[in-house]
C-alpha cells in the first residue's frame, strides 16, 4: 500500500493561477503533500508565498487550477459546489483567524449553526453535541452569552467548539492566534495541543515561529513551493540581499542626480 492510501490528505502537483486584468499570478506552483491520520502540521512561510491560498484549498473553498485532491479517501478537486459544501460540513473544520462568530447568536447557537445544515440530526442530539463540544474547550459556562460580552479568546474557544461540533476529519486552522495578545494566543495553542494529543487532525497556517514549533511537523512555503528549512533559510537570505542591493543601487542614483 503506497503512502497515499494512508493519508487524510493527499495532493498531488496542485497549482493555482490567478487572472486578474490579464496577467497571470502563480500563488501555488507543484505542491504535493500528505497529512495522516493524527498528524499536527503547521504551514509556514512569509507573507504573500501561498499559505491562506493552500489552506482555502483544503479546505473546498477554493479549486486548484491544476493537479489531484484527495481528501478522507474521496477526490474532490472536481466535485460540484453542492457536493464540495456537503463534503465541507462534514469533513473539514475551520478556526479562523477572525474568529467569525455571529454576533446576534448566542455561544450555544454559533456552535449549533454547522449541525443545522446536516440532515438526520435531531434536536436533541445537537443539543448534545454543543454541550460536548464546549466542555472540551471550556466554554459551557457561558453558553447564553452573545459574543460582545467574551474576550478575544473565549471568542476563539467558542470558535475552536463549533469547528469541533460537527466531529470532522480534520481541523483547519488559519492564523487562529493572529487576533489575540500572547497570553491568549498560548492559551489557544496550548487548546489544539490537547485536542491533538485526544486524537484531532490538524492543519495550521501560522506566520509565528513559535506557534509552529507546536506542530508535529513543519511544512515551509517559499514562492508557491513547498522547501525544507535549510532551502527557506537560504531564499530568505537571497531575498534579504537582493532588496538591500535595490536600496544601494536607487540610493548610487539619487547621489548621481
Amino acid at each position: 500500500m503506497n503512502e497515499s492510501s494512508n493519508s487524510l490528505i493527499h495532493l498531488e502537483d496542485i497549482t493555482k493561477v490567478f487572472l486578474t486584468d490579464e496577467v497571470e499570478t502563480h500563488a501555488l506552483g507543484g505542491i504535493h503533500l500528505d497529512v495522516r491520520e493524527g498528524e499536527y502540521v503547521s504551514i509556514s512561510g512569509p507573507s504573500g508565498c501561498g499559505k491562506s491560498t493552500l489552506l482555502s484549498i483544503l479546505g473546498l473553498l477554493d479549486t486548484a487550477t491544476s493537479g489531484a485532491y484527495t481528501l478522507n479517501g474521496t477526490p474532490v478537486q472536481s466535485l460540484s459546489a453542492a457536493d464540495r459544501a456537503r463534503v465541507r460540513n462534514r469533513e473539514i473544520g475551520f478556526i479562523f483567524q477572525a474568529f467569525n462568530l455571529i454576533g446576534d447568536l448566542t455561544v450555544f447557537e454559533n456552535v449549533e449553526l454547522p449541525l443545522t445544515y446536516r440532515d438526520g440530526i435531531g434536536k436533541a442530539e445537537r443539543k448534545q453535541r454543543v454541550v460536548e463540544a464546549l466542555e472540551r474547550v471550556g466554554m459551557a459556562h457561558r453558553l447564553q452569552h452573545y459574543p460582545a460580552q467574551l474576550s478575544g479568546g473565549q471568542q476563539q474557544r467558542v470558535a475552536v467548539a463549533r469547528a469541533l461540533v460537527g466531529k470532522p476529519a480534520i481541523l483547519l486552522a488559519d492564523e487562529p492566534t493572529g487576533n489575540l495578545d500572547s497570553r491568549n494566543g498560548e492559551a489557544v495553542m496550548a487548546l489544539l495541543d490537547e485536542l491533538h494529543q485526544a486524537g484531532s487532525t490538524i492543519c495550521m497556517v501560522t506566520h509565528d515561529p513559535r506557534y509552529a514549533e507546536f506542530a508535529q511537523r513543519k511544512i515551509h512555503l517559499f514562492d508557491g513551493r513547498v522547501v525544507d528549512e535549510e532551502t527557506l533559510d537560504r531564499l530568505r537570505q537571497e531575498e534579504e540581499q537582493r532588496i538591500e542591493q535595490q536600496i544601494a543601487e536607487r540610493k548610487k542614483t539619487v547621489s548621481a542626480a
